[in-house]
């Protein structure tokens, strides 16, 4: 029974393959297919195919030289390496402003009042002029400006040193600003060793080119 199961299939295969045989060629699928191989190119497409990068040429070149320096040789350059110069930061310190003693109105306009009666008795011949003291000069900058017409009139034209003289005959060196019209080094000295104060009036009498006499009113 077996055998004869094995022979019926085995005749039942065969019999389907020559009818799928039948069927391809009666399609002409079998000729399609080699044609298609035969048609299929045996080169890579050239869209695939990587193109290599072009390598730039190089070319030796000469530097056109100025005929002024064509005959002589090239410069050569080294490198120098210069030391970096260091510039210290200043140190500003805030001056201590708690103690500013300043001068009323009133006591302002006493002390040229006063001061310009004592001029009265000076001899002529000596200009001279009265300076209202201020807070830059006697507790700030220390910085004295002088009345420019006075300093254009009669003083001169170049820095130079001035001597003040107090009414005890003692002399303080200052430096003269000729372009500033003003005292500076100096000045200080004198202003601490007087103890001058916002709204004090003083006297500067011209006895000598570079000397100015001082005088404080009371």
């Amino acid at each position: 029974m077996a055998k004869r199961k094995a022979s019926s299939y085995e005749e039942i295969r065969l019999k389907r393959l020559e009818e799928n045989k039948k069927r391809l060629e009666a399609l002409n699928l079998p000729k399609l297919a080699q044609a298609l191989r035969n048609s299929s190119p045996s080169k890579p497409s050239s869209i695939k195919s990587s193109k290599k990068p072009r390598t730039p040429e190089k070319q030796v070149v000469i530097v056109r030289r100025s005929g002024r320096v064509a005959n002589k040789p090239a410069p050569i350059y080294k490198e120098v390496v210069f030391d970096r110069v260091v510039i210290p930061r200043r140190i500003t310190r805030h001056r201590d402003l708690s103690n500013r003693v300043y001068a009323t109105d009133e006591a302002r306009a006493e002390a040229m009042e006063r001061a310009e009666k004592e001029v009265s008795g000076l001899e002529p011949e000596y200009p001279y002029f009265i300076k209202s003291m201020l807070p830059s000069h006697v507790s700030g900058g220390f910085w004295l400006g002088l009345p420019v017409y006075f300093c254009k009139t009669n003083l001169s034209r170049q820095d130079g040193v001035m001597t003040l003289i107090d009414e005890e005959g003692e002399e303080y060196q200052t430096i003269y600003l000729a372009r500033k019209t003003g005292l500076s080094g100096g000045w200080m000295a004198f202003s601490v060793a007087h103890k001058l104060g916002d709204g004090d009036a003083l006297i500067f009498q011209l006895i000598r080119p570079s000397a100015f006499k001082v005088n404080k009113t009371t």
